[in-house]
């Protein structure tokens, strides 16, 4: 009988991490369609640095504008696909509800990265959530993942446990997973 290797993986937020969110009135927003879309700088470089190393590189993200009725769906789907085309991005997975809606897959919940670990068994305790809010940290937290807070100077509620770091950018995230782990051996990923 032969076990099944799992893999390790970057769960990555997308507005505020991978992408700049819009700023209005001192809170994160997404952006509403492709003109608006712009990828972080050093975005590109991280994400293939961490591919080199072997992680699967997944996109986890609440859209809880779609069922506030203020986006549709298409929009929000183009954007996930620009980004999963021009960054190699392993999977995104979404969340389009609102708090009302008390699903399993919106953040602070683990749902979308329980999901995505059962898709491409993923070793959990060995992976990172990156994100820039609480509910990216506490979902990560919830997984049993290891967390990393892009920060952005947010005026919010901090995260219900503390990050194991801090950071102010993807490329700084990337460098601080990679020096971690520079005694694992590197998983073989299809570039």
């Amino acid at each position: 009988m032969s076990i099944a290797k799992r893999f390790r993986a970057v769960f990555l937020d997308r507005d505020g991490v991978v992408n700049r969110a819009v700023i209005r009135d001192g809170k994160p927003f997404p952006p509403a369609s492709l003109e608006e879309l712009e990828i972080t700088p050093g975005t590109e470089s991280a994400l293939q640095d961490l591919k080199k190393r072997g992680f699967k590189l997944i996109i986890v993200t609440n859209q809880p504008d779609v069922a506030r009725g203020l986006t549709s769906q298409a929009a929000v789907e183009k954007i996930n696909q620009a980004l999963a085309t021009s960054l190699s991005l392993d999977d995104v997975f979404v969340c389009y509800h609102s708090d009302e809606n008390n699903c399993d897959c919106r953040k602070p919940k683990p749902g979308m990265l329980l999901e995505a670990a059962q898709k491409h068994n993923i070793d959990l305790s060995r992976s990172y959530m990156v994100g820039d809010r609480w509910r990216d940290i506490d979902a990560g937290h919830n997984a049993g993942c290891k967390t990393i807070l892009v920060d952005s100077g947010y005026n919010e509620r901090a995260p219900a446990r503390p990050p194991e770091a801090r950071v102010r950018s993807l490329r700084e995230a990337a460098d601080w997973i990679l020096q971690s782990n520079l005694k694992e051996p590197v998983d073989e990923v299809r570039v």
